[in-house]
């Protein structure tokens, strides 16, 4: 299983003037992962998909990072 958030930890300089950001991360959409969209995929109810933004629960993102404690929409 893949994850779609990336993580990474910049260089934090001696000098830096700002509290420094130890981890950064990014988001990466679930499309890239998929090849292509293959026949009799799962989907969710029209309430689901409407709440959600997309018809397949394969190409669901949830955001906010629910690793960093947000509360994901959905």
């Amino acid at each position: 299983m893949f994850s779609q958030y990336k993580y990474w930890k910049p260089f934090v300089g001696p000098f830096d003037p700002c509290k420094p950001i130890r981890v950064k991360s990014y988001n990466t959409p679930p499309q890239l992962y998929m090849n292509f969209q293959p026949p009799g995929l799962q989907q969710f109810t029209p309430h689901e998909a409407l709440m959600s933004g997309t018809l397949w629960p394969q190409l669901y993102s949830p955001y906010p990072d629910p690793h960093k404690g947000g509360k994901p929409h959905g």
